[in-house]
């Protein structure tokens, strides 16, 4: 009997997979951000034939359970999924079988099938989850697991010996699920499978599956999982931890970015911190993490920083590195002693999660989102190694089946179809001024190509709604800082070093102005014009330049000056002239960076009206006044004094700022481009 189509135009059953999907991914003691996978099973009639076809509709690779929508689930045909059971040629070909499932995709479109496929597939029940809550996990990878599931559950539940995903593991599922009373199975080293007649039933067959675990662990838990806690290895205060974080941060960036720009994210949690202050903790680090999901986002093993929470920086970075080139062989040579002949090549040998007793959790990956869920791995896997430390002993699976997957071909053609990132992918930008007018025209440029941005400006509420409109923290972080303050500028860049692990690329655009000729020109008015302009931007590239320098990546440095910089204009003196001595800037510091490879470059922008908080703040009005003109007209006066008569706008900037910084010009430092619309007194000789 074929289902009914609700409103949204899908079938009744897969309208309530994707709502039982949705809140199963949201909560985390059920499973983590892009694990586990659901289904279900509906009849319908056959647009082609008119006749009555049973489908699959389960999540498809790379999706997220609490954000699945209709585009995310794989549909299939079920009838010709369970026949390429008969053209399956056993497990050293069960690979070959992905290649078959876009054979059985029932129309166009949906998402492309995971290799879980078959553990929905081949099971006759209409509704499957497959999880990896940190509860069950524990019992998987305890060294008795097989024993625990049988104590918890008798033979409702039943244990699944270490399987690699695919073929072999469907058709396990199917055997189980067949049997009278066997509601699920524990997945050894892996996770959690359950079926049910309904969506109802198999969510609160998981959803039990998953308490009673975890009654189980708190019930008869050793005391203390991780052994004792060690008092030298105690988190620092807050605020000397953070600090501590963020002078250290940098050099843990360039660690992990020795074979590919990294971004990073900071966790320093109770559990975190407990976890690294614990007797157990350097075997349970490198026993590395179990679950699929968790070593191909953490790696096989963190790296583990064994230095005092409060020794000198100097010799905790002498250290890391010693350990980043133990490190590095290590992995090198795991993955020698496990390749084959058509494993794909190494990918890299720096570490994804490095850990800092007393400080916290440093996580890393090719942007925000992915260091930031890396770190949320690791949480999970510190959960699944005190639940199976509490009742047994965590044994994970072993190196070589880690080795398995990790270079697994299927996970290598899953990366080969990744998009090509952008030019500015990996790299963290800070933007001063960047609330309105140019600032926030670049602030919007870089993000959209790709990079993470840090806006700072004076207005800590406009700083957080430009952020946001960025993307939020995954994209754009807020700072409120005046550049004309020390102690402000150190926090802000701080800050900016918690959210992204790093800075890349400053774009120096805060400024100010107040006109007058030098009998009209205060000392006060020439003072914070030259504090916010040319100090400001001495004060930001000397508190950013430590980083870049710890990183070891290169960098740009972008200071956007001013045709005044060259052109000398009525009434203007004090602005005019730090904006000739921030020009200035542009080549001495291209001269003394050019050993760490950080590019400094400058723009020469004029007659930039439109979205400008300097003209909008009283500028336009002196402005207009001195050249007889209407102050709404200003833009199109500027233009007309141009060769090219076209009004310049913060997004001509902008683009010259994301040219300078991208690859375009990879060898080019001390230039100054004109963004004028031509303005021969300006041009530069």
């Amino acid at each position: 009997m074929t289902e009914n189509t609700t409103r949204t135009g899908l079938p009744a059953g897969v309208e309530k997979l994707l709502e039982r999907s949705n809140r199963l991914g949201s909560d985390p003691t059920v499973t983590n951000y892009g694990g586990g996978n659901t289904s279900a099973k509906v009849t319908v009639t056959s647009p082609a034939t008119g006749e009555p076809v049973d489908l699959l509709y389960v999540k498809g690779s790379g999706g997220d359970l609490g954000t699945l929508k209709p585009e995310g689930l794989a549909v299939l045909e079920r009838d010709r999924l369970v026949a390429l059971d008969k053209v399956y040629r056993g497990v050293e070909h069960e690979d070959e079988m992905v290649g078959l499932f876009s054979y059985c995709s029932h129309g166009a479109g949906g998402a492309a099938p995971s290799i879980d496929t078959p553990m929905h597939g081949l099971v006759d029940y209409p509704h499957v989850d497959h999880l990896h809550p940190d509860s069950v996990i524990a019992l998987a990878t305890a060294a008795d697991g097989e024993r625990l599931v049988r104590e918890i559950w008798g033979g409702a539940v039943e244990w699944v010996p270490w399987k690699r995903p695919g073929w072999e593991l469907g058709r396990d599922m199917r055997d189980r699920a067949a049997r009278d009373g066997v509601i699920g199975a524990v997945l050894g080293g892996h996770g959690l499978t359950a079926w049910g007649e309904t969506s109802e039933e198999v969510e609160e067959r998981s959803l039990r599956i998953i308490r009673e675990a975890a009654e189980y662990i708190e019930q008869h838990s050793v005391a203390e999982p991780f052994g004792a806690f060690d008092e030298s290895r105690a988190p620092l205060p807050t605020e000397a931890r953070r600090a501590r974080a963020a002078a250290l941060f940098p050099h843990l960036r360039g660690v992990a970015s020795r074979d590919g720009r990294q971004v990073g994210h900071f966790t320093d949690s109770d559990l975190v911190l407990d976890f690294l202050a614990r007797e157990k903790t350097h075997r349970l680090v490198h026993l590395g993490t179990s679950c699929p999901d968790h070593f191909l986002r953490t790696k096989v093993r963190p790296l583990l920083l064994d230095t005092a929470p409060d020794a000198p920086l100097d010799e905790v970075v002498t250290r890391l590195h010693e350990l980043e080139d133990e490190y590095r062989e290590e992995y090198a040579a795991y993955y020698e002693r496990h390749k084959e002949p058509d494993s794909p090549a190494m990918r890299g040998a720096a570490p994804a999660i490095i850990l800092v007793p007393g400080v916290g959790m440093f996580s890393f990956g090719a942007d925000k989102q992915t260091a930031r869920v890396a770190g949320e791995f690791y949480v999970n896997a510190i959960n699944v190694m005190r639940g199976a430390e509490g009742v047994s002993t965590y044994q994970p699976v072993d190196e070589a089946e880690k080795f398995r997957v990790e270079y697994w071909i299927l996970e290598e053609l899953k990366l080969q179809r990744r998009p090509k990132p952008k030019a500015h992918a990996g790299r963290v930008a800070l933007v001063t001024g960047g609330a309105s007018g140019i600032g926030l025209a670049t602030a919007r440029a870089l993000a959209a190509d790709g990079a993470n941005v840090v806006v700072a400006d004076l207005d800590a509420e406009k700083v957080a709604d430009v952020a946001t409109e960025l993307g939020g923290p995954d994209r754009a972080v807020g700072v409120a800082v005046d550049v004309t303050d020390r102690d402000a500028v150190a926090a802000a860049v701080a800050d900016a070093v918690l959210a992204f692990g790093g800075i890349d690329l400053v774009v120096n655009n805060a400024g100010i102005t107040r006109a007058g000729s030098v009998a009209d020109t205060s000392v006060e008015d020439w003072d914070l014009q030259y504090q916010i302009m040319p100090r400001g931007s001495f004060l930001v590239t000397k508190a950013v330049e430590p980083v870049l320098r710890a990183q070891e990546l290169g960098g740009d440095i972008v200071i956007i000056a001013s045709k005044n910089a060259v052109f000398a204009g009525p009434n203007n003196i004090a602005y005019s002239s730090a904006k000739a001595a921030q020009a200035h800037m542009v080549r001495l510091l291209a001269a003394e960076l050019g050993d760490i490879h950080v590019r400094v470059n400058g723009v020469n922008p004029d007659g930039v009206v439109r979205g400008s908080g300097i003209f909008s703040g009283g500028w336009g009005a002196s402005r207009a006044k001195t050249y007889g003109v209407a102050e709404e007209d200003l833009g199109k006066y500027y233009a007309q004094r141009t060769v090219l008569k076209d009004e310049v706008l913060p997004e001509h900037v902008a683009s010259a700022v994301v040219a300078l910084t991208g690859d375009a010009f990879p060898v080019t430092t001390g230039l100054i481009v004109p963004v004028d619309s031509g303005v021969p007194q300006g041009f530069l000789r």
